[in-house]
């Protein structure tokens, strides 16, 4: 079972905060807050875990079931949203009904929140009064990688801890034998300290995106678009986007031999979001990939490859930027992150990306 001490071991601020909450006393009201993959689920678990173990009749036992993912216990509420967004009456029904309710163990309840900036203003606006008159037994942890999601008098009521990105000794580590050791250095660099994203990267779905981008540039560098490479990032983005959407549909399908009722139109639009959110997130990552090939380029040419992301692919980067200068490098990576904002908006995805190809292959070519 992993504890709170190792759950939180590389992030020491919030490790002497968190363990100062147990010897004192939990707050009513938390928002972990830092970037994707840095540690905040594992730590709300082990942390809940141990809010749990009071007084009840076998605290060792209470934290092994609150530890398990899905957790037994039953006054461990973990919430996540469903598609791109949490369900309003979900937050009703589960948090703002239950939290009144006595313990059916010891002597706390716990309720969990992941992607806490995914509540929507009816679902914060619905919670404020249970941060306002918090049952003394309730304690809410929200987890939120995006400062600007949660509403102002939904934060001003939670004790926040900050969690930092991971530093990428400590991805390494955590990726050891996953893949070749220069292939994990690199996915660990590419994932600007998302453990979760390091992971993906180091795997076969994650290696296969990396390639699809080191193509489209390629391709770019040497004016041959045959094939339109630009529809591989768009494929596998969409395969993903429908293997999301599947995950949906199949926890709705559970939901329902559990009895809970959801109308046709609400699954459909749950199953939407799914599909659309992973997809743009592949499609936005697959750019990263592409915009850290073209900052490699611009690092060759300026004397320093030892901090280039992409350390296993060396080789083909330093041939590549000894074709180019290193403005042409930068405005590529300009042009990338461009198209990114740009999916933001309601734009034809495959018409963003070709014409991301033509530009930058206008622009690498003067």
């Amino acid at each position: 079972m992993i504890t709170l001490k190792e759950a939180t071991s590389h992030q020491p601020r919030a490790k002497s905060e968190l363990e100062a909450a147990i010897r004192q006393g939990p707050s009513h009201a938390y928002l972990f807050q830092g970037p994707s993959g840095s540690g905040k689920s594992m730590a709300a678990r082990a942390f809940a875990a141990e809010i749990l173990t009071e007084g009840n009749t076998d605290p060792e036992d209470a934290r092994r079931r609150a530890l398990l993912d899905p957790s037994p216990h039953p006054d461990l509420v973990w919430l996540a949203p469903k598609g791109m967004s949490h369900a309003v009456q979900e937050i009703r029904d589960r948090v703002i009904h239950q939290a009144p309710l006595s313990p059916f163990e010891g002597s706390h309840r716990v309720f969990v929140i992941e992607a806490a900036e995914a509540l929507n203003e009816e679902s914060q606006n619905a919670m404020l009064k249970t941060l306002e008159e918090p049952p003394p037994h309730a304690h809410l942890i929200l987890l939120s990688s995006e400062s600007e999601g949660v509403l102002p008098t939904i934060a001003s009521r939670c004790q926040l801890i900050e969690f930092g990105a991971l530093p990428v000794e400590v991805i390494e580590q955590e990726l050891d034998g996953l893949a070749h050791p220069e292939a994990i250095h690199s996915a660990a660099k590419l994932s600007t300290g998302d453990l979760g994203r390091a992971r993906f990267l180091a795997g076969n779905r994650g290696s296969d995106l990396r390639v699809a981008a080191e193509r489209l540039m390629t391709c770019a560098l040497e004016d041959d678009f045959t094939g339109s490479p630009w529809l591989e990032l768009l494929t596998q983005a969409k395969s993903a986007g429908e293997h999301s959407g599947d995950l949906v549909q199949a926890e709705f399908d559970e939901a329902k031999e559990e009895g809970v009722k959801h109308t046709k139109t609400e699954i459909e639009e749950a199953v939407k979001r799914a599909q659309r959110k992973t997809r743009t997130g592949m499609l936005d990552l697959g750019l990263h990939l592409a915009a850290a090939w073209a900052r490699d380029w611009a690092t060759i040419i300026a004397g320093a490859p030892d901090l280039a992301f992409n350390q296993d692919r060396l080789e083909v980067l330093e041939a590549q930027a000894g074709r180019i200068e290193l403005g042409q490098a930068r405005e590529s990576v300009s042009l990338i992150q461009e198209t990114r904002r740009s999916f933001q908006l309601n734009v034809s995805e495959e018409l963003a990306l070709e014409a991301l190809a033509f530009r930058l292959e206008k622009t690498l070519r003067d």
